[in-house]
């Protein structure tokens, strides 16, 4: 049985707006360099950046399109929004200053800035009341950047190319890498909680603030 989450049109009016901007940002690079050799679309597409932008143009386009309600759905939109908060502050906080393969500012901005703020944004605004703070919860959502880093670890020596300086073990060693993972994936699970425990914050604060007046 097909539920809907009765997202208001506007909200589904602006998840669209900004699936198409994702969209056209993710493909700006590939085009602008169809005729460029030795451009490479495996190590663009190996970039924890892309990947959780492209997960997230889907959520939105289809947040946008069909609005689902049903428990997977939401998982799935969570994982979205986690995978974008870690894009957002590891790029803040590690990579502002490094070449991430983007080839103009502005796809820079939309990629690595806008569309992790947006989806936070809907994620506060849209309660996903099938979605609940359990550790069991976080670890499912951690499973795929713990698959990612399996994945360049391992394609990493082949390729002789590592998409983040924080993830290539070339110069510090795999011991030093292994404790930077560690803490990393301490902070991803602290994010992870805290993306959870957030869900539809503001819409539940409007809620119970209307309940008050009336």
């Amino acid at each position: 049985m097909n539920t809907t989450a009765g997202t208001p049109m506007w909200i589904r009016g602006l998840r669209f707006a900004f699936g198409v901007l994702a969209l056209v940002a993710l493909l700006d690079g590939p085009l602008r360099n169809i005729h460029t050799a030795g451009y490479s679309y495996a190590n663009y597409f190996s970039y924890f950046t892309i990947q959780s932008n492209l997960l997230a143009m889907v959520v939105l386009l289809v947040g946008a399109v069909r609005d689902p309600g049903d428990r997977r759905w939401q998982l799935l939109r969570c994982g979205a929004v986690l995978y974008m908060v870690i894009t957002g502050i590891i790029y803040a906080l590690l990579l502002s200053n490094i070449d991430v393969q983007m080839e103009g500012q502005w796809t820079n901005s939309v990629l690595h800035r806008i569309i992790p703020i947006v989806m936070l944004a809907d994620w506060l605004l849209v309660v996903a009341p099938a979605v609940k703070l359990t550790v069991r919860m976080i670890g499912g959502l951690l499973i795929y950047p713990l698959l990612y880093g399996v994945y360049t670890l391992i394609r990493g020596p082949i390729v002789d190319w590592y998409p983040y300086p924080f993830i290539d073990p070339r110069g510090p060693g795999y011991l030093e890498l292994a404790g930077k993972l560690v803490l990393l994936a301490i902070v991803f699970a602290f994010l992870a909680a805290s993306v959870l425990a957030l869900n539809g914050m503001v819409a539940r604060f409007w809620r119970e603030s209307r309940t008050h007046i009336s």
